[in-house]
C-alpha cells in the first residue's frame, strides 16, 4: 500500500536537520497550499516544490486519508477540514502565549491590551488584558471584526500588496461603524501608506466614538498577527502616543523572539 511505503521509504532523516523527511515534505506541501490559495494541483506542487509526482502523490493521498486534504471533483487537491480544528487551538495557544506580554503592555501603558490575528478576511481577537481604569475598554475575545474600521486591521493589512487589499475590501464591504470609519478602497490604502511610513496604526474614533487605539504588527509570527492597546480618546492623546507606541514596538519584538524560539530550531 503507498501509505506504507511513505512510512519506509520516506521515513530516514531529512539531511542536516535530523527530522523525519515525509513529515518535513508534508508540512512544506501543506504551507505551499496554504500560500496558494487553499488548492493546489499536483504539477503546481511539483513545480514550485521540486519534488517528484510520484512523492507528491503518495504524500497528498497520505494527507487526504487523515482528512488534512481532500481532493476536489476537478481532481485538484484542497486543504481539509481537520486542520480547522488545528488552527482554532493554535490560535487560542497563541493568545495565551501573548498574555504575559499583553499584561505588561497594561502595566506600562495604563489601557487595556489586546491580540489579534486576521482569519481569512476578518480580524479575530485571541487574547485581551484589561486596564485597571474604571473607564476602560472592553472586546470579547473570539469577536471578529472587519479590517477597515480597526488599527489592527490596518496593521495586519499594511504590507499586504494593493490588489489584494483592494479584493479584500471588494468582498468584505466597507460599512461604517462610525462617521469617522473609512469607506473607501482609496482612503484606506492611503492609511496603510501612512502605517508604513510611522511604523503603527491608529484607529481613531472608527471602531467607536471616543475610542482611540494604537496596533503594530508581531513581526515574523508564524500567523499573521498584530498587538495594540486601547482606550478613551481623552486618555490615548498625541501626546500619549509619543509614549505607548515605542512600548507597543518592543513588546511586539520580544513575542515575536519568543515565538521563534518556542517554534524550535526550523528556520
Amino acid at each position: 500500500m503507498p501509505p506504507s511505503h511513505a512510512s519506509t521509504s520516506d521515513s530516514r532523516p531529512a539531511g542536516p536537520s535530523g527530522g523525519v523527511q515525509s513529515l518535513e515534505r508534508a508540512f512544506d506541501l501543506l504551507e505551499r497550499m496554504a500560500d496558494a490559495g487553499g488548492e493546489v494541483g499536483l504539477s503546481e506542487l511539483s513545480a514550485s516544490s521540486g519534488l517528484p509526482l510520484p512523492t507528491i502523490h503518495r504524500l497528498m493521498r497520505t494527507l487526504v486519508v487523515c482528512g488534512y486534504v481532500r481532493q476536489q471533483p476537478n481532481r485538484r487537491y484542497a486543504l481539509g477540514p481537520r486542520l480547522i480544528r488545528l488552527g482554532e487551538s493554535s490560535a487560542r495557544l497563541l493568545g495565551t502565549w501573548a498574555r504575559p506580554y499583553l499584561q505588561r503592555l497594561v502595566e506600562e501603558t495604563g489601557e487595556t491590551a489586546n491580540m489579534a490575528l486576521l482569519d481569512g478576511d476578518e480580524i479575530v481577537y485571541v487574547a485581551q488584558v484589561p486596564s485597571k481604569h474604571s473607564m476602560r475598554m472592553f472586546t470579547e475575545v473570539g469577536r471578529r471584526v472587519l479590517p477597515h474600521s480597526t488599527g489592527v486591521g490596518k496593521a495586519l493589512l499594511a504590507h499586504t500588496p494593493a490588489d489584494e487589499v483592494r479584493a479584500l475590501l471588494a468582498r468584505t464591504g466597507m460599512p461604517a461603524a462610525t462617521e469617522k470609519t473609512i469607506t473607501t478602497p482609496d482612503g484606506f490604502l492611503e492609511a496603510l501608506e501612512q502605517v508604513r511610513r510611522a511604523g503603527y496604526a491608529v484607529d481613531d474614533n472608527e471602531q467607536e466614538i471616543g475610542v482611540r487605539c494604537l496596533a503594530v504588527q508581531v513581526p515574523d509570527s508564524p500567523t499573521s498577527a498584530a498587538i495594540s492597546i486601547s482606550g478613551p480618546a481623552g486618555r490615548v492623546t498625541e501626546t500619549a502616543t509619543e509614549r505607548i507606541v515605542p512600548i507597543l514596538q518592543q513588546i511586539a519584538k520580544e513575542l515575536s523572539e519568543a515565538l521563534a524560539s518556542s517554534g524550535g530550531s526550523a528556520g
